[in-house]
């Protein structure tokens, strides 16, 4: 049944999620929880840059403080007008989710976010490379004309970099990001950590920076297909969600959230420990 001892996924949760989630990694593999080490690691949008980092055995400590492509990039430039279009139609998106998803791509497109080489050219500073590792990673992102998921990995033809920017391109804040022809946007839309991808795993870590502001509801349906003989799933503690404060997108809390992280894996070394072990000892 299980094709793989040991799966991570990460999830989304904008620049302060990315922050927390690189100090909870560094600081788990102070304690000797390695989370690169894992056969298969699940990206979702800033989640795509921490996996990234992890997948590419870069140390996560890279991320302690924002990192800047240089002093000429383009900034990111918002559409606050089309932001909120897309915040409204997600938030009665229940009754429809296929169609929300399309008019969200359609909002995308039309969105005034800057040019697309200026977000990739971001995300290859924030991810530190542009290949592809030999280790298993998948960076999940939404057709903007079809509202389906795309799963890009090694095999799909595109510079990890331009696979980040796309899981990342959240709509009215940065451009969907053209690869093989189609434009794709942020692989939150469907689901926040997308961890039925990991199915087949005996041992399914989950990272979520995001669970304290979302019903947990597709998660457990997301596990229940994953199917793992062992699920950690670690999300953000009372000090840590102090520290994000109330906007995830907010660059100034990236610092705080990052030693949030540190903070917090103390006690999530322990929980993870014995499970990561397991996972590698397994047969």
């Amino acid at each position: 049944m299980y094709t793989l001892d040991r799966a991570l996924v990460l999830g989304a949760g904008g620049p302060v999620g990315a922050a927390w989630m690189a100090g909870l990694a560094c600081g788990l593999r102070r304690g000797g929880v390695d989370l690169s080490e894992a056969d298969l690691i699940v990206g979702t949008s800033t989640g795509a840059i921490v996996g990234a980092v992890l997948a590419t055995a870069q140390d996560p400590d890279r991320l302690a403080t924002p990192v800047r492509p240089d002093t000429n990039s383009t900034p990111p430039q918002v559409d606050g007008r089309r932001l909120g279009e897309a915040f409204a139609v997600l938030g009665n998106a229940a009754s429809n989710p296929a169609e929300a998803w399309r008019r969200v791509g359609q909002i995308a497109l039309a969105a005034e976010t800057g040019p697309e080489q200026a977000h990739i050219t971001r995300m290859r500073a924030m991810a530190g490379t542009d290949q592809w590792p030999d280790r298993k990673l998948l960076i999940t992102a939404m057709d903007a004309e079809t509202g389906e998921q795309e799963v890009f990995d090694h095999a799909g033809g595109a510079p990890l970099s331009s696979a980040v920017a796309a899981s990342t391109a959240f709509p009215g804040i940065y451009p969907p990001i053209t690869i093989n022809g189609r434009r794709y946007m942020d692989g939150s839309l469907r689901s926040a950590t997308n961890a039925a991808l990991a199915a087949g795993a005996r041992t399914l870590v989950v990272i979520d920076p995001q669970a304290h502001l979302f019903p947990r509801e597709l998660l457990r349906q997301e596990l229940a297909v994953a199917a793992a003989y062992t699920v950690v799933t670690i999300e953000p503690d009372p000090a840590s969600i102090r520290a994000f404060g109330s906007d995830l997108n907010d660059r100034t809390a990236w610092e705080p959230a990052y030693q949030a992280g540190l903070r917090q894996a103390a006690g999530a070394t322990e929980q993870l420990r014995l499970a990561w072990k397991a996972g590698s000892d397994m047969d």
